[in-house]
C-alpha cells in the first residue's frame, strides 16, 4: 500500500489551472524527486503536500489519513526550502531544537535529538555558530537537521541545493540521498536540474504544464522517455524526422537513407512522418563501432565539452549529434567530411505523442 498519495491534484489561481488532475502514490521509504522547468506546477503540488496551499480538488493521504483539511503544523511533514530560512537570531543547535521546542518536547530529549542531528548532518562542532557565520552548504545542512528533528513522516526538499555552487551541490545531494536513505523516510524532492533528479531518485515524475508527463524510474525516463517533451527536457537528444517506407516491415527513410526500427511503427500508412529520437551516446563514427544500422552525413561542427567531444552531422535536412569520449591522440571527424554514423536499431525511440 502507498504511504503518500494524491488522488486528482488540481489547483488553480483565477482562471489558471496550474495543476490538472494529479495522480501519484509514493511508498513508505521512497525518493522521488518532481523534474520540470519553472512554471510547470512542481512546487504547486509540494506546496499542497505541505499545507501551504489549499487544492481546488482531490486528496492527499499520508498512512492512510486525509491531510486535505489540516493545517501546515498539523501534518507532520519537515521541509527545506531553497533560501535555508534559518533563524538569524539562533545558532546551529537553538535552530535545531525549534521544532521540538515549539512541539513541547522535554529539555533532555531536545539536547539528545540535536546532538543526534548535528551528527549526522557532520555539523557538531559547530553547534555554537550563527548561520551568517557559515556557508550556504553548512546552512543548508542546518535546514536538512531542523526539519528532520521532529521525525516526520515526510521529507520535503524544494530546489534545496540551486543557491549553491556546482561542486557543493554535487557533494550535498549525495550527502541528502546517504541521510535519507539511513533514516528510510519517505520524500519528494523538488529540482529543474535534470542532473540531480537522475543521480538519487527512486522515481521521477517529468511534470509540463500541469501535469505529470512521465512517471518512472531513472533510467526509464532516460532511455525510453514517453512524450517529446520528457525526450527535450531530460538529456540531450536528437529528435529526427522520418518518412515511413513500409509500415509492415518497420522500414523508414532518413533523408534519403533507409532505415529498419526495431520497434513497431503501429497503425501508421506509406508517406507518413514520424518522430524519432536517438542519444547523442548511442551510436560511433569509429572505423570498427558495431551496430546493424548506419547513417552517412556531412560533418558541420565538431565542440570540445572536455570529456566528451560533440559532432553535428547533416543527414538529409535532419542534423545528429553524436558524442565520442576525449582521449588522448583522439582525431574527431573535420568540419566538411563525410563520415558515417553506426548504431544499433534498438536505439532509434519512436516519439509517439
Amino acid at each position: 500500500m502507498s504511504f503518500l498519495t494524491l488522488t486528482s491534484i488540481q489547483k488553480s489561481f483565477g482562471p489558471v489551472q496550474v495543476v490538472k488532475d494529479f495522480n501519484m502514490s509514493i511508498e513508505k521509504g521512497e525518493f522521488v524527486s518532481f523534474l520540470g522547468p519553472s512554471g510547470c506546477g512542481k512546487t504547486t503540488v509540494l506546496r499542497m503536500i505541505a499545507g501551504f496551499e489549499t487544492p481546488s480538488g482531490g486528496g492527499i493521504t499520508i498512512d492512510g489519513k486525509s491531510q486535505v483539511n489540516l493545517r501546515p503544523n498539523q501534518r507532520n511533514i519537515g521541509m527545506v526550502f531553497q533560501a535555508y530560512a534559518l533563524f538569524p537570531n539562533m545558532n546551529v543547535a537553538e535552530n535545531v531544537a525549534f521544532g521540538l521546542k515549539v512541539a513541547g518536547r522535554p529539555k533532555a530529549e531536545i539536547d539528545q535529538r540535536v546532538k543526534e542531528m548535528l551528527g549526522l548532518i557532520k555539523l557538531d562542532h559547530l553547534a555554537d555558530r550563527y548561520p551568517y557565520q557559515m556557508s550556504g552548504g553548512q546552512q543548508q545542512r542546518v535546514a536538512l537537521a531542523r526539519a528532520l528533528a521532529p521525525k516526520p513522516q515526510v521529507l520535503l526538499l524544494d530546489e534545496p541545493l540551486s543557491a549553491l555552487d556546482a561542486k557543493i551541490r554535487v557533494s550535498l545531494r549525495e550527502e541528502i540521498r546517504m541521510i535519507q536513505q539511513q533514516l528510510g523516510i519517505t520524500t519528494v524532492f523538488v529540482t529543474h536540474d535534470q542532473e540531480e533528479a537522475l543521480s538519487i531518485s527512486d522515481r521521477i515524475v517529468v511534470m509540463n504544464a500541469g501535469k505529470a508527463d512521465q512517471i518512472g524510474k531513472p533510467a526509464d525516463i532516460y532511455n525510453r522517455p514517453a512524450t517529446r517533451f520528457v525526450a527535450n527536457f531530460v538529456g540531450t537528444l536528437n529528435l529526427i524526422e522520418a518518412k515511413v517506407v513500409d509500415p509492415a516491415t518497420n522500414r523508414v527513410s532518413i533523408g534519403d537513407q533507409g532505415v529498419t526500427l526495431r520497434e513497431p511503427l503501429g497503425t501508421v500508412k506509406a508517406g507518413d512522418t514520424v518522430s524519432l529520437a536517438l542519444r547523442p551516446e548511442a551510436g560511433s563514427t569509429a572505423p570498427d563501432a558495431k551496430g546493424d544500422t548506419a547513417l552517412t552525413g556531412e560533418v558541420i561542427s565538431s565542440n570540445f565539452l572536455g570529456s566528451v567531444i560533440r559532432t553535428r552531422m547533416k543527414v538529409g535536412d535532419a542534423v545528429i549529434s553524436f558524442d565520442m569520449f576525449n582521449s588522448p591522440g583522439l582525431v574527431p571527424p573535420a568540419v566538411g567530411e563525410t563520415s558515417t554514423l553506426r548504431f544499433t536499431a534498438g536505439d532509434l525511440l519512436i516519439i509517439r505523442d
